[in-house]
């Protein structure tokens, strides 16, 4: 009876509460609910359990010291009850100085640790509330901002259709007044070819212009051309300077000193129209002559009707060409990113002033003036592989002076080898704003852009789980 009783007393004795080591994990707790053995957690040696935690390591992972500052390579776990529980390593154990919260660490030392845990978790809690809190405002602004991107979205295809309706309607009007336009130069061209020739006929049909030039030459108005006013009125093709003579000007008058409209139209008519000896002088010449003018003017206006339609027609094509150009950028898969389009945010950090316009370029400029382009975007490059997530949202890359990254893909690419270049980080907020920008290294900058559109729904629930 009592060698039974012996052997469960050396049987209790042999097993030890895990509760009682220090420095261990609830995770880790069944390694150390052995009775007489203690098997290293990696497997490689086998110790009696009383050498757990005697200051000595025994156990190449330290394993074995959880809780003292033995092993090299130990670990020691703060609980830190009401804040965030986080390993320290084992050499700090018993320091002098407090890193767990809970002071546990500085079990068997000098240092009068006090339990700041709550007083931490307190202020974590808070924080993360609030950081809920803008959370749950960001993402209804964000389904706001979708809502309206979609419309928006809808609004540039309608539009889009409209204008390529106007640029076939243009098309149309064009081919129209091409066609006008050819002709009124066709006219114009035969007009003048028949006044170069000499075809006076086309003149001499026309009443109108032979009363018109006897009335240039008629001065005083008294219905008769005399001598003085042919002298004063006509003069030599190959000599205009010359005066003519009084026998010149009367024979141009058919042997008299006058002579009325009807003689006129049947001699002295049929000489200026030919133009190869006289002409009126200072008078319009062939170019200027009312048929020619009329089919001048009518080239002219066809030829500013054309230019008209031509400028419009070019004015709707670039319209186009911009809002495909618009309609073919991701902005993101439920177009939330979209109202950052001709948008720019800028921030002044020191003497520099950035600005920050999505889907368009970086800048940045000095208080003298001098402006400096840190990145151009709009091209997506990349695969999903190789794209750099951050905890708050996207990490996307301007490459200096190079259209090497379409800004603001949302997990769809990622930008090349960043030696060089602008990263721009997305973080959720409930404004949309540059809040920060950093330089850490020559020609590197990092800028933070906080908006609605990068709060995730998956952020709620890695905050309370990681946080709390």
């Amino acid at each position: 009876m009592r060698f039974h009783v012996i052997i469960a007393a050396v049987f209790w004795c042999g097993f030890v509460d895990s509760r009682k080591i220090r420095g261990i994990s609830s995770s880790y707790k069944r390694f150390y609910r052995e009775r007489k053995s203690f098997l290293c957690v990696d497997g490689s040696k086998i110790i009696p359990f009383e050498q757990v935690n005697d200051d000595y390591c025994d156990c190449e992972d330290g394993s074995d010291e959880p809780g003292t500052s033995a092993c090299p390579r130990g670990r020691f776990y703060c609980t830190n009850l009401g804040f965030r529980p986080h390993y320290i390593p084992s050499s700090r154990v018993n320091d002098g100085i407090c890193d767990c919260c809970d002071a546990s660490d500085e079990y068997n030392s000098h240092a009068h640790c006090q339990n700041t845990c709550w007083n931490l978790g307190q202020r974590e809690r808070a924080y993360v509330e609030g950081q809920m809190r803008t959370l749950d405002e960001g993402l209804q602004l964000k389904q706001q901002l979708i809502e309206e991107g979609v419309l928006l979205w809808r609004e540039k295809q309608a539009q889009l259709r409209e204008l390529q309706q106007v640029a076939e309607d243009l098309q149309i009007k064009l081919e129209e007044h091409r066609r006008k336009k050819h002709e009124a130069d066709r006219l114009k061209e035969q007009t003048l070819k028949a006044l170069e020739a000499g075809d006076s006929g086309l003149f001499r049909r026309e009443n109108s212009t032979v009363s018109g030039t006897f009335k240039l030459l008629d001065s005083n108005k008294d219905g008769s051309i005399t001598v003085d006013e042919v002298q004063a009125k006509v003069a030599l093709v190959h000599d205009e300077e010359r005066v003519l003579s009084e026998d010149e000007a009367v024979a141009l008058l058919g042997g008299g000193h006058q002579m009325d409209v009807t003689t006129f139209q049947h001699t002295l008519w049929d000489v200026l129209t030919k133009a190869d000896s006289v002409k009126i002088r200072d008078a319009p010449g062939v170019g200027e002559d009312p048929h020619l003018k009329a089919a001048d003017r009518a080239a002219e206006w066809e030829a500013t009707n054309l230019k008209k339609v031509e400028e419009a027609y070019e004015t709707v094509n670039m319209e186009i060409s911009d809002l495909r150009k618009k309609l073919t950028i991701d902005y993101g898969p439920d177009w939330e990113f979209l109202f950052l389009n001709s948008q720019c945010y800028k921030l002044k950090v020191y003497e520099y002033t950035y600005t920050l316009c999505p889907f368009n370029q970086v800048t940045q400029k000095s208080t003298a003036g001098t402006e400096v382009s840190l990145g151009t975007g709009g091209r997506p490059l990349g695969r999903p592989s190789r794209l750099k997530v951050m905890c708050e949202g996207s990490l996307v890359n301007y490459r200096r002076e190079t259209r090497a990254c379409h800004f603001l893909r949302l997990a769809m690419s990622a930008g090349p080898d960043t030696s060089e270049g602008l990263l721009v980080t997305l973080t959720c907020g409930t404004e949309t704003a540059l809040r920060s920008v950093k330089e850490p290294s020559k020609c590197q900058y990092i800028m933070d852009f906080q908006t609605p559109v990068a709060c995730q729904p998956v952020l709620k629930q890695r905050g309370v789980h990681s946080e709390l």
